[in-house]
């Protein structure tokens, strides 16, 4: 049975650590796991924004951004010839995780303690914490 991971990224160091840990630790799975590596953007406020960019452009956007936030990861796991699904989401970060994590029946998460913005985190509390009530698998949080 090979083992799927969940990884997700941010573009952040701390992010990329998770990545590295991952790949230094690989010895751990007696099979070479399947790596789904996530990126999840926050929602801009649609009210307003729309009006003015329309849904084409905003949804380039998320793409554009998800991309440029996976780009480091990517580079790592493909310089360790580990082959990798890339997923890119827009929503909450630590509900799209856990929902990404339980559809794709994942066995683990793999992820960074803090991300891009460490006052998104003190003020609506930490994405980590988030991920470790709802997760559906075990969390592996890296420092």
């Amino acid at each position: 049975m090979t083992i799927k991971i969940l990884l997700p990224v941010d573009g952040s160091a701390c992010s990329l650590r998770a990545v590295d840990h991952l790949l230094a630790h690989a010895a751990w799975f007696a099979e070479v796991p399947e790596v789904h590596l996530l990126h999840v953007h926050p929602p801009i406020p649609i009210g307003r924004v729309q009006a003015h960019i329309g849904k084409d452009t905003l949804h380039g956007y998320y793409l554009e951004e998800g991309q440029a936030s996976l780009l480091e990861a990517q580079k790592k796991l493909d310089a360790a010839g580990r082959f990798h699904t890339t997923h890119i989401h827009v929503g909450q970060p630590a509900e799209v995780i856990a929902h990404v994590a339980t559809e794709l029946a994942c066995d683990l998460i793999i992820m960074g303690t803090h991300g891009q913005s460490a006052l998104a985190g003190v003020l609506t509390g930490s994405v980590a914490a988030r991920v470790l009530h709802l997760a559906p698998c075990p969390v592996l949080l890296v420092k």
